[in-house]
């Protein structure tokens, strides 16, 4: 999968280089961006390990989530089954 882009300026920090700085579980927010990166379409996104991944409804509908920690999530959108845009770290709730 290709990110297209990053909302979060810490978070587009840390993908493009590393620094963890403004980024909180550095660890799991690598694994997951690992994971996004490795998945071979969006369907796969939901394959475990999944961490939380589910589609947002709402006022949110046409956005989906993956659980960082209790509060936080990285929340994006879907452009095509290879690109996913508009990734941001948010505590929602």
């Amino acid at each position: 999968m290709r990110i297209e882009s990053i909302r979060h300026k810490a978070l587009r920090r840390f993908a493009q280089t590393g620094n963890a700085k403004g980024v909180m579980q550095a660890e799991r927010i690598r694994d997951m961006l690992a994971f996004i990166d490795s998945a071979g379409s969006f369907d796969a996104l939901a394959t475990p390990p999944n961490f939380g991944f589910r589609a947002l409804t709402g006022d949110r509908a046409g956005e989906f989530a993956m659980t960082v920690s209790r509060n936080h999530r990285l929340t994006f959108t879907k452009i095509d089954d290879r690109t996913i845009s508009a990734l941001d770290l948010e505590d929602y709730h």
